[in-house]
């Protein structure tokens, strides 16, 4: 198959390892939630924007997969936790065939990490996609928390525009008396 961001024939993978170690090298990025939860993305939006364009797509899985693996996973590798915290997706829903939030949070999975899976959905599936502030604030999500055990949590999701769905979420999980530690998101729309 061709890579998609060099057009040279990668054997094994939709993006070459020369594509890989030269254009999808994570970073660290932090933004702070008007709640005080801190919110960590590992590229910014126009940095991977034509490839998030593929979550609707069977392409998407592979393209997904390999993004968890060069970010989450990595992250993972590094964390460390006296004993151990779960990591929650928002709505780890599966369409089209898979969850692109549930491919993020299972890439976690450490000795310090466990991922946990259909615990944080929305009961309105309104899409935010492009849509205002004022839009998201006055359709909010109404997150709906499966019960677990554990009180330490890591909130995944794919994309961080303005932080209400991410606020929204970590506000319902402190309600059942969980720490929300910080989130993870794949990407971060800001230009800061």
């Amino acid at each position: 198959m061709k890579c998609l961001l060099c057009e040279n024939y990668s054997l094994t993978q939709h993006i070459c390892k020369s594509c890989q170690e030269q254009f999808l090298q994570p970073s660290l990025y932090k933004r702070t939630l008007p709640n005080g939860i801190e919110v960590f993305s590992f590229y910014r939006y126009e940095e991977i924007k034509p490839l998030l364009f593929t979550k609707h797509t069977d392409l998407g899985y592979h393209i997904y997969t390999l993004l968890a693996k060069l970010s989450f996973r990595e992250f993972a590798q590094e964390f460390k936790w006296s004993g151990y915290v779960v990591s929650i997706a928002i709505d780890d829903n599966t369409k089209d065939g898979y969850a692109h939030t549930a491919i993020l949070n299972k890439a976690l999975a450490c000795t310090s990490i466990k991922p946990l899976f259909h615990k944080l959905h929305a009961q309105n599936p309104i899409s935010y996609s492009g849509k205002s502030r004022a839009f998201r604030q006055a359709n909010p999500r109404n997150f709906n928390v499966n019960d677990f055990r554990e009180k330490e949590v890591i909130v995944v999701d794919d994309i961080i525009t303005t932080g209400s769905t991410l606020r929204e979420a970590t506000d319902r999980l402190t309600k059942e008396n969980k720490e929300v530690l910080f989130c993870l998101t794949l990407c971060d729309v800001s230009k800061k």
